[in-house]
């Protein structure tokens, strides 16, 4: 008894897993929490977290698995279905919160980090960033003229020193 990956037809996860579960197979679809705005109110949705993947238990027949509804193969190592670690699944279902995984928040970037400019007049200076501007834009503090200039630019202009 194992773990493998199936991958499924678009749009027919729920007809998969049903037709799986009905052919005895245990499976495991990891869903994220996600949150979204949608006619300006915030809407939690839970979308796959392998959007077209889902995890199927198999235990000696799993042929009948690769014929499911909804199922369009087995990922495959050879001739046999790719195992996947007990580990990686009890990892995913260890992060769930009330049957939803939640991604750990990006850092964004913070008043006084430093960043590098990308293009522009001022491609490859170093600067502070001094937080958002209307429009997809950011200010900086660049050192010029022997002082700080605040400088607003696009958004896709700067990177942080980290990734610079």
């Amino acid at each position: 008894m194992f773990w493998a990956c199936a991958q499924l037809k678009p749009q027919q996860e729920r007809l998969a897993l049903h037709c799986l579960g009905l052919a005895g197979f245990e499976t495991y679809l990891p869903r994220l929490r996600d949150h979204r705005v949608r006619g300006g109110r915030r809407v939690e949705t839970s979308p796959p977290l392998f959007p077209g993947y889902a995890f199927v238990v198999i235990q000696l027949q799993w042929v009948d698995a690769c014929y499911a509804p909804g199922v369009v193969r087995l990922v495959l190592d050879g001739e046999r279905p790719a195992r996947v670690p007990d580990r990686i699944i009890a990892e995913l279902k260890g992060r769930e919160r009330n049957g939803l995984i939640e991604l750990p928040k990006p850092r964004g970037l913070r008043a006084g980090d430093p960043v590098r400019v990308l293009r522009g007049p001022f491609a490859g200076h170093l600067a502070l960033y001094a937080g958002m501007a209307p429009h997809e834009r950011v200010a900086v503090l660049l050192a010029l003229l022997g002082g700080q200039q605040r400088v607003t630019l696009p958004k896709g202009d700067i990177v942080p020193m980290a990734e610079g």
